[in-house]
Order: C-alpha cells, then structure tokens, then sequence
C-alpha cells in the first residue's frame, strides 16, 4: 500500500466495506487495524517491555491496551535530536451501541430477550426492526482451568427489537417516537415455546419461570457464573459459534450489532451505507495514512526526522475518561517512552510536533440546511473538513489549522472545507482537545463528511476517503519541513 493515488477512490471504499464488516466492536476494530499493519511489517511489543533495548532506527512496532485501543509508530532510520519530533495522528474505536447488561436474561410473556445498556449518544430509535447479533469478547474456562479470551461475532442476526404497530399507537407519527431507553430497547433473542421445542436449555415448560429466577437471584449475590447471569440460550449460540461448551463461558463482553452488510450506493454509485462511519471511517484512513507515510520514510531521507504515530482509543463516545481512552496518559506515556529509548528529551520535541485529531463531520443535510452556519456547510465528497471552535470543543489554532490546508495544497490541491457551530448551538468535542491538554502537542480537529451520525445505518461519500488519506499522509510525513517554512514560527 502507498499513496492514496495509487488506487482509485472507488477501490479504497471497497477496501473500507470489509474492514467495517470485520470491526463490530471496538476489540474487532483493533483487530482489523493490527492485522493491516502487520501486512507491512508493524512487529508486535508490549507496553510492559523495556523498549530501550527493543526499538531500533527504521522499527515498526504496535501495541494495545486493554485490546481495544492500539497505538503503532514507525522510528526513522537516523535523526537529528534538533529536529526529531512527533507526527500523530488520533481517531476512536468505539461507536454508539447497545451493549448487554452483567445480568441480561429477562422473559417476559412467553419470550426470551437480552438486557442492554445504552452505550454513547446513539440514535436508539433507528436501531428497531433491525436484524440485530452481537460481537465481542467471551472469557472460556478449559477442562484444566485456564482462562482464555476470544473474539466472538455472530454472523446471523439472533436479535431484534420490534417496533409498536400503528394501531397500538396512534399518535406516533404526529407527537414523534419517543423510546423509553430502559423498557422500550430489550431485544427479543426467541420464545419461550420454540426453546423448549427446540429442547435448549434455556426453557423447560412450566418450571422454566422458576429456574430464570433462581439464576437471577444467583446473578444478584454474584455467583460469578455466566449462566446465572445470561440466557442459557444466548451462551449456547455463543458456543455453538467458538465450538465450545456452554458451561465454558465464564464471562461475556458483548455490544450489539446491525447484521446488514456495509454497501455502495446511490444512483452513480458515489455513497457508503456502512454502520460505525463515526467513527472507524477515520481509524481506516489514518491506518493507511501511516503505513504510506511509513513507506515514504525509506525513500526521502530528508523527511524522515520524525516519529510518525497512529492511535486509536476506545470510550471517546462516553468522555475518554478510561485507562484507555484518550483521558488516560496513554499518548504521553508512549511519547515520553520513544524519547527516552531514541535519547531524545521530551520537551524540545512538543514545538515541532503535531496531532491530528480525526473524527467525522456534519456534513449539510438537505432537509435541514438551517442546522449549519451559512458559511460552514460541509458537503459530502468536497474533502477533508476543519473544524474550529474558540472556545476550544475543537482544538484547531490558526496554526494547526493552516499546516493542514498547506499539506492539502502540497498533496495536489486536495480540496479543504471549514466547519464551525453556529453561536446558538451547542458544539460537540473530540479527543482533540484532551489530548492536546495532556500532552502539550499543537493540535488540529478534522474529518470526514457524513449524514445520519449515530444512526445504526450512516451515510458518508465513496470519494472523501481517498482524499482525506492523501492530507494524513501530507502531515505524517511532512509536517516538519512546512512549519520549518513559515517564518516568525519562534514567535507562533
């Protein structure tokens, strides 16, 4: 994989509808993002490693925490200590969900479902009459006693939850749908009846009321048990799929997920229909960014003084604040670390260095154009977006803000669009601005265009991929050299 020009815009969307297809939690996303790195030589380590005698000039590496966060970065084969610096780029794994409660096995009037919890600001109202699975991760006890966790996607759709017809609600259409996110949203996993036709073990006839009871009542004294916490049948289709027992599975980390594949569409093919554009979108792109950023270290010596890093956190839709997530001292820890192994100091880095921060933007919606400034409309496959807000919901300054329109410029005049929130609206953030806080880097907040953000269903262009990616790799590999060249910078 080089540059972005060297595969049409068409070819890289389609490259986007697998991985998306793959990732329908953020512990699959990260596996997607290492599994393309280590496609061009990222060598695996360890936060717990001693890098000083592990990272060498011209190295890959990747790391992750808590599997759903990773972090990669390519070393230069030589530098300067005068002009070594960090080139970073950020984006999120995680995308607004429903993820199943600790104790999730509910039955109510003859059908079985599955609690869930409300995970981010999801548009919950799309999720209904949805052909709805779940994917995660499942913690397995083998025969001698160990534990071991494996990543779990089940293919065919295993849950829905169904809307109120019309008749039963009338006034629907004229006073809106207002789920009630609590006892609107449980999903319905089978009926009690074909389950004990079926003979799973998840019902019994008459005495199955009794024994949900009991497994509840086991759940709430903390047993430790999955089947004294979840539906006998959810665990049975769980290990029906990992090709294990049933009683194996001691624990379970699962979101819900939309079965329906990523598509292209649109009358001339130009739009992506994909869940989770918001924002795994962005990790796509970064992801090839630096691995062609990282392959044009080997051919231009010049620009290759700097440290070019990609890191995707997991909990940017709920605020960060994680041992893994953007609020965590995750990117310092890793910079400070790299300094050190590389005999860098820390400090003189910061001024020559750089973080993206990407993530999805609005564009201009056609049925409610008075939602956006007059003059900040962006529109879907017209380029990167930049987004500023002064009151620093997005961390764009004059100067990161130009350092990104000048590497537009430089990758062939890719086109740029500016965002801000009118003054009497609410402005939404990023990790953006609470990682440029924490770690003291010049940051800039950009994006891609999409419609529906937060749907179960996104939309975004077919052609903003390739785009975007042509200005990533621009910064991750030139970012130095254009703020070298702007003059008064000791004074900026």
């Amino acid at each position: 994989m080089g540059s972005a020009t060297k595969q049409t815009p068409l070819k890289i969307a389609q490259h986007f509808l697998q991985f998306n297809d793959n990732s329908r939690s953020p512990f699959h996303a990260v596996q997607s993002i290492a599994a393309l790195l280590k496609q061009h030589d990222f060598h695996t380590i360890s936060e717990s490693d001693n890098w000083a005698s592990i990272l060498t000039p011209g190295g890959r590496y990747v790391f992750t925490r808590n599997a759903s966060s990773i972090v990669a970065f390519s070393l230069p084969n030589k530098h300067d200590p005068a002009q070594f610096a960090f080139n970073v780029i950020g984006a999120h794994t995680d995308s607004p969900c429903f993820k199943v409660k600790p104790v999730s096995d509910i039955t109510a009037f003859g059908y079985l479902q599955v609690g869930v919890e409300c995970y981010g600001g999801g548009l919950w109202h799309t999720w209904f009459d949805r052909d709805l699975t779940v994917a995660g991760r499942v913690v397995l006890r083998s025969e001698s006693g160990k534990l071991a966790v494996k990543l779990i996607s089940v293919p065919r759709p295993i849950l829905r939850i169904p809307n109120l017809a019309i008749h039963l609600s009338r006034n629907v259409n004229t006073d809106g749908f207002k789920p009630n996110k609590e006892t609107d949203t449980k999903p319905i996993l089978a009926t009690q009846l074909a389950a004990s036709l079926n003979q799973m073990p998840s019902s019994n006839g008459p005495s199955e009321e009794h024994s949900r009871q009991q497994r509840q009542e086991k759940g709430k004294k903390g047993t430790g048990l999955a089947s004294d916490r979840h539906a006998p049948l959810l665990l049975s289709v769980l290990a029906e799929h990992l090709q294990v027992r049933a009683e194996d599975i001691v624990d379970i980390d699962l979101c819900v997920a939309d079965t329906q594949p990523c598509a292209i569409g649109g009358a001339l093919n130009e739009f992506v229909f994909a869940p989770r554009l918001d924002n795994l979108a962005s990790c796509f792109t970064a992801t090839r960014a630096l691995i062609a950023a990282t392959k044009a270290t080997y051919e231009d010596v010049e620009s290759a003084q700097v440290c070019r890093m990609m890191c995707c956190f997991d909990h940017e839709e709920i605020g960060s604040k994680s041992s893994h997530g953007a609020d965590s001292p995750l990117l310092d820890n890793t910079m400070q670390r790299i300094c050190e192994a590389v005999d860098v100091h820390h400090g003189r880095v910061l001024p020559k260095s750089l973080l993206i921060s990407v993530d999805m933007a609005h564009a201009i919606h056609p049925n409610y154009s008075n939602k956006h400034e007059n003059n900040h409309r962006p529109a879907l496959g017209a380029g990167l977006v930049v987004k500023t807000n002064q009151n620093q919901r997005y961390a764009t300054s004059g100067i990161s803000g130009l350092l990104v329109r000048e590497a537009a410029r430089r990758a062939g005049n890719v086109a740029i669009q500016e965002f801000v929130v009118p003054n009497d609206k609410p402005c939404g953030s990023t990790i953006g601005p609470l990682l440029s806080s924490r770690s003291g880097l010049r940051t800039v907040d950009v994006g891609q265009a999409q419609l529906s953000m937060h749907s179960v269903r996104e939309m975004c262009s077919v052609h903003d991929f390739a785009l975007c990616e042509q200005v990533f790799e621009e910064l991750l590999k030139n970012q130095t050299l254009i703020l070298n060249d702007i003059e008064g910078m000791e004074l900026a």
